[in-house]
């Protein structure tokens, strides 16, 4: 794993991606860039103090805001700034001394979001022992004689790392490192084997636990227990279309298993692999589906809570890494995720402190209010607004990351969802993936730069040239099915609200 920069709101990304990121260049076009940013936070700021009607300083505030984030500033830092100032502009500085004196504390303080610590360390503590590479491993192992088995075995590999970890970026960075060459070597097309790293950890954001679901649940007020539930069908599903995908590609752009098993491109041909070879893969990773079992178990039979289910995971997790990591390897594993955790969970409560704020003086402007009102004169129905909202999204994912995406939509579109019937579950669900495709879209996907810089290194790329193209182009290979899986969830609805109603008994 390479060195990560923890960014306020909970967002990893890898240092190495960071001279390939959007807005990281030098040169006269990023002066251009930034001399136009900065006009555009002195043009907001001045807009959302000045005397106009409140729907304007709100608009004022939402550039602001974003002005802010193409600026790098931290998520929740972006958030408060606009938040304050515009409750400062509608009800003065009293407003905005009280706000700083409670909201914080009554924000947090709340013993449902203990739950947030507990997944976070059990991921950590997962990677510090060591799981990745068996992970793949074993998806390899199984799924190795279907056309494309390789790639296939990346994208069920990464479903089942990224529920445990909690992070795309994390999860791609590893899976590219790991199954890149191995792909190439197979003789595989390379945006086949780019195309399939890339939408490895799409799944895992919805599969159990999922912190970007927990960061819904706290920003729209909703129960985490069944909002993880309702994650469970659609990660599934995703898994699932993804994996046929690849298989109709594999059929034309990647070798017969007779061919890799053959050597594929030319190298020397792989070790036949026995039931021997693979029931002993799973042994090694067999920590992975019994904690992804105890917390969906636990949760649906009622025997857990979710925050009982997360602190059990994260238990279970120590005493795995204790077991992989024997002797002093352990403790100094289980100290480095604990100090992670603390950092990360301090970054995510700061979030959802900037999501209240901005949220409160949404409602003082009444935005909200009046953006559902503009949708019950449209006359939409339900499907109408979601595949709305889907374009919306799409055209947000180009420049913008998951957070910023939840954070400028949720608080909005509250009294919206609650007009047309939307289930807050089932719309976590559509929003966060959603939001992960926005990692992966171009221009400004994080994961294609993460990716492209990766294959820059000849042990990845085996001398093949790999341009920033190649992993666009294959971004755009797989984007359709992406579309699909949002169109089967807004016309069945049931897959992500059925388990969390059967939980609850109806």
């Amino acid at each position: 794993m390479t060195e990560s920069v923890s960014v306020a709101g909970g967002v990893e990304r890898p240092a190495a991606a960071a001279d390939g990121a959007p807005g990281a260049g030098n040169g006269r076009r990023g002066r251009v860039l930034l001399a136009i940013t900065m006009l555009v936070v002195a043009g907001s700021t001045v807009g959302t103090l000045l005397p106009l009607k409140p729907e304007a300083i709100g608009v004022s505030a939402c550039v602001l805001m974003l002005a802010l984030i193409f600026l790098r500033m931290p998520v929740a830092v972006a958030m408060i700034i606009p938040g304050l100032l515009g409750m400062y502009a509608l009800r003065g500085s009293d407003l905005v001394v009280s706000t700083l004196a409670t909201l914080p504390h009554n924000q947090v303080a709340n013993w449902s979001l203990s739950v947030v610590p507990m997944f976070i360390l059990m991921g950590l503590l997962l990677w510090k022992a060591g799981l990745t590479e068996n992970l793949y491993t074993a998806g390899r192992q199984w799924l190795g004689w279907l056309p494309g088995g390789l790639a296939v075995g990346t994208n069920i590999a990464g479903a089942g790392l990224a529920s445990v970890s909690g992070s795309s970026v994390g999860t791609t960075y590893a899976l590219a490192r790991i199954g890149i060459p191995e792909m190439l070597k197979a003789g595989y097309d390379r945006r086949l084997a780019l195309g399939s790293v890339v939408v490895a950890g799409l799944p895992g954001q919805l599969i159990p636990p999922s912190i970007m679901l927990v960061i819904y649940a706290g920003i729209a007020e909703v129960p985490i227990g069944p909002q993880l539930m309702a994650g469970i069908g659609p990660g599934i599903l995703v898994a699932v279309l993804f994996s046929v995908m690849i298989v109709l590609f594999a059929k034309r752009w990647a070798p017969s298993p007779a061919a890799a098993a053959a050597g594929g491109a030319g190298d020397a041909p792989p070790e036949r692999v026995t039931w021997g070879r693979r029931f002993g893969s799973l042994i090694k990773i067999w920590p992975v589906p019994l904690l992804i079992a105890i917390i969906v178990a636990g949760m649906f039979s009622g025997i857990f809570t979710a925050t009982e289910a997360g602190a059990a995971a994260a238990v279970f997790a120590v005493l795995i890494t204790a077991v992989w990591q024997r002797g002093g390897g352990a403790w100094r594993a289980i100290a480095d995720a604990s100090t992670a955790t603390v950092s990360s969970v301090g970054a995510i409560f700061f979030m959802l402190i900037g999501v209240e704020v901005l949220s409160r003086m949404f409602t003082l402007t009444g935005i909200s209010t009046g953006f559902a009102q503009v949708v019950e004169s449209m006359s939409l129905d339900r499907v109408q607004f979601l595949l709305l909202m889907t374009v919306v999204y799409v055209v947000l994912g180009t420049f913008m990351e998951p957070l910023p995406m939840m954070v400028l939509t949720i608080p909005i579109l509250m009294p919206t969802l609650g007009a047309l019937d939307i289930s807050l579950l089932w719309y976590g669900v559509f929003a966060v993936f959603m939001g992960e495709l926005a990692v992966v879209t171009p221009p400004v996907g994080i994961l294609a730069f993460i990716i492209h810089s990766i294959t820059k290194d000849p042990e990845v790329n085996r001398g093949q040239e790999i341009g920033l193209n190649d992993v666009f182009k294959a971004v755009w290979w797989f984007m359709p099915m992406a579309i699909l899986v949002v169109l089967i969830l807004i016309f069945f609805p049931e897959i992500a609200t059925y388990i969390p109603e059967l939980t609850s008994g109806g």
